[in-house]
């Protein structure tokens, strides 16, 4: 995980960026109305990842090759339908996170996990950078028993043979509910390519994707520097 300590400090010595992606937020008025979850075409399946800021996750889904759509939103807490700003709280126990829609002719799940877990870093409890607390822990939300079984069997391996360093403090845990999160947070990086936070952190780990996955993404996808 040379890269995420290495960027860390990079953002470090940045000062006017030493807060985190909800402090750089530039709202819209679209502020209530949600992104539908569309309907998954036929033979579609479901992933749900959270790891830091999903602003950053959401851009890197969008481009893998078999991956459908992305949505950002929340999972794993006791409030039901939670407002970004009670999510940020720290006190909903809900984590930002992506529902990814994707077909596994294409691209299967433990690709997908595989990538999750090599663009953010597993092993830091409740952060990711200089975005703190439990909204940006590290979770797998599984659908299914299979997705427990692949996640349960990728983190025992991946910590045997050391591959991030420290072990793995992602958690594994059934998803009971997803809520998508505000219209003004979907397609974040691509609405909002000069924002502070997609300039210094979002493309940066999308270009580090881009990096290790080149024969995973979309054709014609790449960031723009």
């Amino acid at each position: 995980m040379k890269y995420v300590f290495g960027f860390a400090g990079t953002v470090l010595a940045a000062g006017w960026l030493l807060t985190g992606c909800a402090q750089n937020t530039q709202k819209t008025d679209d502020m209530s109305a949600a992104k539908q979850v569309s309907n998954a075409p036929e033979g579609s399946e479901t992933a749900t990842f959270a790891g830091g800021c999903f602003w950053c996750t959401e851009a890197i889904y969008e481009e893998v090759e078999g991956v459908i759509s992305v949505v950002s939103g929340y999972s794993g807490g006791h409030v039901e339908n939670p407002s970004y700003e009670q999510v940020c709280d720290g006190r909903t126990g809900h984590a930002e996170c992506v529902q990814i829609t994707y077909d596994p002719a294409k691209v299967d799940f433990e690709t997908l996990l595989d990538i999750h877990m090599h663009t953010h870093d597993p092993t830091t409890l409740n952060r990711q950078g200089n975005d703190v607390g439990t909204q940006y822990r590290s979770v797998i939300f599984y659908h299914n028993e299979s997705q427990k079984e692949i996640a349960d069997k990728y983190i025992d391996i991946q910590n045997e043979r050391g591959t991030f360093g420290n072990r793995i403090v992602t958690e594994i845990v059934p998803l009971e509910h997803f809520y998508p999160a505000e219209n003004y947070h979907q397609d974040y990086l691509a609405n909002n390519p000069e924002q502070p936070y997609c300039v210094f952190v979002v493309k940066k780990k999308v270009q580090h994707f881009e990096e290790l996955y080149p024969d995973k993404m979309k054709e014609g996808y790449r960031v723009k520097q």
